[in-house]
């Protein structure tokens, strides 16, 4: 028997609390997930700084590439390790702190009415099996909980600033493992074609 969510939690996902989120708009549906890339220090996987990013315990001293994220109060809905190892860090009835400015097919805020999955991994670099998996099974159950219409990129909701999850995530593939079962969430899948 499968598991339900409490109050926005996802039972396989090991929970984790930030502190950093609010409430959503009164009436607001949630009907796109902002996918990201994220790996503290940048290229190193595994270890503990994420969850201290996110819960405000990283000691911005302890690593040269930290410097720049003293005080930054971020979250994610979800992170999703190398190995497909889910953490939850914000019920996804409320809005965490992920997108920042952004806006995705006119509407701004995207922060509103989305849900943030993070990937373990460098903006560029490829991901690996085992977090498409989670990721195709996490999303399928986002599905059939909220009215999710379409997976984009931080980098399409916020074009020119960010750059994640990058030319290393396989938007194709992502949208395959989708249609193999319903219900069908659209993955925004770039157009990669260029003119000479």
């Amino acid at each position: 028997m499968t598991r339900r969510w409490h109050e926005g939690w996802w039972p396989p996902a090991r929970r984790i609390e930030s502190p950093n989120h609010g409430p959503r708009p009164p009436g607001t549906a949630i009907t796109l997930v902002v996918l990201h890339s994220i790996s503290l220090p940048p290229g190193r996987y595994g270890g503990d700084a994420v969850q201290r990013l996110f819960t405000n315990t990283l000691d911005a001293s302890s690593h040269p590439a930290f410097a720049g994220l003293e005080g930054l109060r971020v979250s994610a809905h979800f992170f999703i390790r190398r190995d497909g190892r889910c953490e939850q860090y914000v019920s996804c009835d409320r809005r965490a702190w992920h997108a920042g400015v952004s806006s995705w097919r006119g509407r701004s805020g995207c922060n509103d009415w989305s849900i943030g999955i993070e990937l373990e991994g460098l903006e560029g670099r490829r991901f690996d099996a085992r977090q498409y998996e989670r990721l195709a099974q996490l999303l399928r159950a986002l599905s059939l909980r909220y009215p999710l219409d379409e997976v984009a990129g931080h980098e399409h909701v916020a074009p020119g600033r960010k750059h994640d999850p990058g030319v290393g995530f396989d938007w194709p593939r992502l949208a395959r493992m989708l249609r193999r079962r319903r219900p069908v969430l659209v993955p925004f899948v770039p157009d990669v074609t260029t003119s000479e």
